[in-house]
């Protein structure tokens, strides 16, 4: 299979990682019933986690608060519509399945991810700086805390905190920018006075 072939297969779990900040284990864990196109969300039932010798186990998520429901963004809603044809009628299918019907092993998703990185010029970024990013995005709309904690899954709040301080440094940066503009329109304002000062003057000139 070609490499675009491979990653238009799993671009859904790579936007479901960054947007709806999921965990790896709990993307491969996804099945079909966990989507719900008519409320736009999905359900955080189950990760799948890889043993030692290559064994694999379906498990309950990382933490109890781990089993959440997910608001998915309403951009990429078509994109995870369009993917749900290509999986199984079953509503246990597995959404992101390997090739040999299993879900597909975190090996081949780190594959994949590593492909679509490169594709990027980005070879420095890690599976789980999608989940990341996603938190620093929520986070930078003004969710609070329990807001952040219920869509993560994180059952600390100190996991969640470290989304709150990328915000506040964010903040500042857009404070910079703010008094950025300030200064912009009151040298603006400064000129705009002084030509009319200027031609005040022009117009008191004896001819």
């Amino acid at each position: 299979m070609a490499v675009a072939s491979v990653r238009a297969k799993y671009r859904a779990a790579l936007l479901l990682a960054g947007w709806c900040q999921l965990r790896r284990s709990e993307v491969i864990g996804l099945q079909r019933r966990d989507i719900d196109l008519k409320s736009g969300s999905l359900k955080v039932e189950r990760a799948w986690v890889q043993l030692p010798g290559g064994l694999h186990m379906i498990g309950p998520p990382k933490t109890e608060a781990g089993r959440r429901s997910v608001a998915i963004p309403s951009h990429i809603l078509p994109m995870i519509k369009d993917h749900l044809r290509d999986v199984g009628s079953e509503p246990t299918a597995w959404l992101f399945p390997g090739e040999d019907g299993d879900p597909i092993s975190t090996r081949t998703l780190n594959r994949i991810w590593s492909q679509a990185r490169s594709a990027i010029g980005r070879p420095d970024l890690r599976l789980h700086d999608l989940r990341h990013s996603g938190l620093t995005w929520a986070a930078a709309t003004g969710a609070i805390l329990a807001e952040l904690m219920r869509r993560a899954g994180h059952e600390s709040p100190v996991a969640a905190l470290r989304y709150q301080h990328a915000t506040e440094d964010r903040d500042k940066a857009l404070a910079e920018a703010l008094a950025g503009m300030a200064n912009a329109a009151a040298a603006i304002t400064s000129s705009d006075e002084s030509e009319a000062v200027t031609d005040e003057r022009r117009t008191k000139l004896p001819r």
